[in-house]
């Protein structure tokens, strides 16, 4: 499954964590992305790929 956004295209960004003993590690931020059915702008119902922090704000409408 893609990891993007379809509504707002985030997507997994690179980082480190970084320990006390300032040892560093590379890690993801990854979005919490879902597979939900929406309606899109011309009516139709389909399968989109959406974070949930669109979800939350309201960004798309749910079928």
């Amino acid at each position: 499954m893609s990891k993007i956004c379809e509504i707002c295209g985030k997507k997994p960004v690179a980082g480190r964590n970084v320990s006390h003993s300032h040892r560093v590690t590379n890690r993801w931020f990854r979005p919490n992305i879902q597979r939900v059915t929406i309606r899109d702008s011309k009516g139709r119902v389909r399968k989109a790929n959406v974070c949930t922090s669109c979800m939350k704000a309201g960004k798309v409408e749910r079928a």
